[in-house]
């Protein structure tokens, strides 16, 4: 499994690519940073975010993306560059049929340090251990990515399996309640029905 992990942000957006299966050692495949003057306007920004994760796709070509869940901050202002970011990824997967997933920043901190409170040395520390590099990834942005990616390959099939059982269940609910018989109410109202179709 190949996974392009994104840490939404405008000014820096963290991009990390690891391939590799739950229980077995992870590979990392590349690291980097999209970056945006923040001087510039918010359309450019967003197309300059667009054209590097573009660029990441084209490249390591993944199977699926895993992008941070925005979640509520005190500073209105940063969490709304970071859902435009975050959007932004998740179009320019869902334009070539990739799946993407969202991860919550605990959800990938106890994946990848077994504490969903870990700070970002923390999740620094781990990543560059679990994929074997000689330093950790900088920008903290770019760590956090990896960790994404990480957490998507661990946690990933699991929460899709999830789903899928879910969504049967769903299913099987559904297709019962079209086939039960009618109880005395649904009858009552359908005998109504036709009473007045007929007068």
């Amino acid at each position: 499994m190949r996974v392009l992990g994104v840490d939404p942000g405008l000014t820096r957006c963290g991009v990390g690519v690891v391939e590799g299966v739950a229980g077995r050692p992870l590979t990392m495949c590349g690291v980097g940073v999209v970056r945006t003057p923040a001087d510039a306007e918010l359309g450019s920004r967003l197309v300059a975010i667009e054209q590097g994760i573009e660029q990441w796709l084209d490249e390591h070509q993944p199977e699926f993306v895993a992008v941070e869940r925005v979640f509520s901050q005190h500073n209105v202002r940063t969490v709304m560059g970071t859902a435009q970011a975050s959007a932004v990824a998740m179009l320019c997967a869902a334009r070539r049929g990739i799946p993407v997933a969202l991860h919550t920043p605990s959800e990938v901190k106890a994946a990848v340090t077994g504490s969903g409170r870990a700070d970002k040395a923390q999740v620094g520390a781990m990543v560059t251990r679990l994929l074997r590099l000689d330093a950790p990834p900088k920008p903290a942005d770019a760590a956090d990515a990896l960790a994404l990616a990480i957490c998507h390959i661990w946690r990933g099939p699991a929460k899709n399996r999830l789903q899928e059982a879910v969504a049967a269940q769903t299913r099987l609910q559904q297709a019962a309640a079209e086939s039960r018989p009618p109880n005395r109410l649904q009858q009552a109202a359908a005998l109504h029905a036709s009473k007045g179709r007929t007068k």
